[in-house]
């Protein structure tokens, strides 16, 4: 396959049908009867090992207590969101003040064998800190509410802030990359490898971009210097994971000639000088709406000549993208084009809940990812094939927590020993140290370490908490003695194959999520296909002379038309308009009077049918009405699209009121 048919492919994936998709990739993960009895031995005796321990620790312990299924958890969430996202101390403290004493911490205490979870369990109780206990039981509740009036939030903040100082030191490796490669000296003695990120979300200034890529050059640097360049290989060494939305405050796809053209000379150093150092360097992946832009990054910095030969150049790809199986194929493509192997790393995927709403949000076609867990497990199954099945594009990097997965994996993958896995630091701790290691299964795993201070933390840990965190998640089901071994191991093809509906049947399609009334139609600017469609379209709509008059009872009124110019460039007219004079605007009114009466007779139905037949109208001539947005006002794309979505959105919006309140008699109360 060509890296043009790949696209091409990638395309008509992006928000194909749900159904479609996944049957296509059951045939592709279906496992023959060898693979199936090796995976179900091979798991079924991983989860024994496991749960035979009784000792979890890190985050799989914290999850297991704090579920999200636990209104703890969902105050945690709460919390860390407030001390992330809220703009001053005084909201933090209210937020603060209405969860803290809502949820019943005690009822954790003493329940984990895990030290850390008992440690932050104490820590958000606030006690040590503000609470002097006393003897016998305690009323937690009561007790907060008193700590609140007596100490005041800035107080419980602070002793939050605390709390979330001790959970980073079990969810970050170090403060600095200097701190982490200490700490990791440890498991390194048992067999893992590292690949360092440092955290820190997307820039959102131009000295945001740079502080983040100065970060990115110390950590390579720091890398390098620890390392043996004579011991092992590229892919056996501590390697660097980099976000290119770290690096560029306008990773977006409408921006593309202007990223490509800033983005490279800050990446193409990093290269280098990881090349130089003989260190893998990963770009992660992000939002789906990036992706495309992202490969194109790829491309550019794969075929540069200066890096040709080095082999350290990786990408991650997830699983919960339909688009997945033929990114897969496009970097099969540009392997071979550009004489290398690359390292892949297959996730199965850290923003779905995001890429979920945002797709409602939009008001798109479809959703870019799956909207079953099973499903993209059975993506993820699929994609390993592949991976393993090409052994000169890729070297391939298998990142889960999942017994079946790392199962079926290690099944797959024979007597090969020329791939890894990786885990998360803090989690999965576990079930790998029951694979790592001659006298275990063998396997190579890499752990990816985030590296950080406690503000670059919040965003991490919410993100790795909704992945998770879920009752769904094998982490908790692992966790949860209740679980049978059979439904924690089960094979995901044949659940899927069994499932009907294929998609979520909870998860309406955007243009559904109304229930009652249609969503606006949007369209994804980050879609090239369907962008380019669109924006051509605009091109055609405003080409044409434009005339913008005054109508009044149905009749277009005459007058001196005068010329409107583009505000963003003013040689460029748009068009004439006729301005109403005060004779028109008086008439105008009196007949918007006089059809009042007529208006009213209608009755709610008929006056719900104008309605939407002008919403539908609105959506028919989008594309002239974003031009004149774009055009006239010097808005954007972007923000002429949301325009008339709106538009279109209230006017559906008040008929259907006009249907349920109008429509027939209503006997009004009192």
């Amino acid at each position: 396959m060509t890296m043009a048919s790949a696209r091409a492919d990638m395309a008509r994936l992006y928000l194909a049908d749900e159904t479609q998709a996944i049957e296509a990739l059951i045939a592709r993960a279906r496992p023959s009867a060898a693979e199936r009895a090796g995976t179900e031995t091979l798991a079924r005796d991983l989860v024994s090992r496991v749960r035979a321990q009784r000792r979890r620790g890190g985050l799989d312990a914290f999850l297991n207590q704090y579920a999200l299924t636990t209104e703890e958890g969902v105050v945690l969430m709460c919390l860390a969101e407030a001390l992330l996202r809220v703009p001053d101390a005084d909201t933090a403290d209210k937020l603060i003040k209405d969860k803290i004493g809502s949820a019943h911490w005690e009822k954790h205490l003493g329940q984990s064998q895990s030290l850390f979870v008992n440690a932050s369990t104490w820590a958000l109780m606030l006690t040590g800190h503000v609470v002097k206990l006393g003897e016998g039981a305690q009323d937690w509740t009561s007790i907060f509410g008193r700590v609140v009036q007596r100490s005041g939030e800035p107080v419980i903040r602070q002793a939050m802030n605390t709390a979330m100082r001790i959970m980073g030191g079990q969810f970050v490796l170090g403060r600095t990359i200097e701190e982490a490669l200490k700490r990791g000296g440890d498991a390194a003695k048992r067999g893992f490898r590292f690949s360092f990120d440092m955290l820190g979300e997307a820039a959102l200034t131009e000295d945001d971009a740079e502080r983040y890529t100065r970060s990115y050059a110390q950590a390579i640097a720091s890398i390098a210097a620890h390392e043996d360049k004579r011991r092992g290989t590229i892919f056996t060494r501590n390697s660097i994971s980099v976000k290119l939305s770290a690096i560029h405050p306008r990773l977006e796809y409408v921006k593309h000639e202007r990223v490509l053209k800033e983005i490279l000379p800050r990446l193409m150093p990093l290269c280098r000088t990881a090349r130089e150092a003989g260190i893998g360097f990963t770009i992660d992946a992000e939002e789906a709406d990036r992706l495309d832009l992202q490969l194109d990054i790829f491309d550019a910095v794969s075929g540069a000549s200066e890096l040709k030969g080095w082999e350290g150049l990786g990408l991650a790809v997830q699983a919960y993208q339909k688009r997945a199986p033929a990114v897969i194929d496009w970097l099969s493509a540009l392997a071979r084009e550009h004489g290398r192997r690359i390292p892949v790393r297959l996730v199965k995927g850290a923003y779905w809940d995001s890429e979920i709403k945002r797709a409602q949000e939009l008001g798109i076609d479809g959703y870019p990812v799956f909207t079953r867990k099973a499903s993209t497990d059975v993506s993820y199954l699929a994609c390993a094939r592949a991976l393993l099945a090409d052994q000169t594009a890729f070297f391939p990097m298998f990142a889960t927590h999942n017994a079946h997965t790392l199962a079926a994996v290690k099944t797959m993958a024979g007597n090969r020993d020329d791939y890894e896995f990786q885990r998360l630091h803090g989690m999965g701790e576990e079930l790998y140290d029951q694979a790592v290691g001659g006298d275990r299964l063998g396997v190579q795993c890499r752990i990816y370490a985030p590296v950080g201070t406690h503000e670059d933390l919040l965003a991490y840990l919410v993100r790795r908490l909704l992945e998770n965190g879920a009752n769904t998640s094998f982490v908790n089901r692992l966790a949860d003695d209740e679980a049978p071994i059979a439904a924690i191991i089960a094979d995901p093809v044949d659940q899927v194959e069994h499932m009907n509906p294929k998609p979520h049947p909870r998860i309406p399609l955007p243009a559904d999520l109304f229930g009652d009334r249609k969503n606006s139609h949007g369209v994804l600017l980050s879609d090239p296909a369907r962008a380019k469609l669109l924006t051509n379209a605009i091109a055609q709509a405003v080409e044409r002379d434009l005339d913008a008059r005054p109508i009044i009872g149905g009749v277009v009124q005459d007058g001196q038309p005068t010329a409107v110019f583009d505000p963003s460039k003013r040689s460029r007219q748009i068009g004439t308009i006729v301005t109403a004079t005060p004779d028109m605007a008086a008439r105008a009114a009196a007949s918007a009077v006089a059809a009042q009466f007529e208006w009213d007779a209608l009755g709610g139905e008929k006056r719900a049918e104008i309605l939407s037949r002008a919403a539908d109208l609105f959506e028919r001539d989008a594309a002239l009405l974003i031009g004149l947005c774009v055009r006239e006002a010097g808005k954007t794309i972007v923000n002429g699209l949301s325009d008339v979505r709106e538009a279109v959105d209230f006017l559906r919006y008040y008929a259907g009121l006009a249907r349920s309140e109008f429509a027939a008699p209503k006997l009004l109360p009192g």
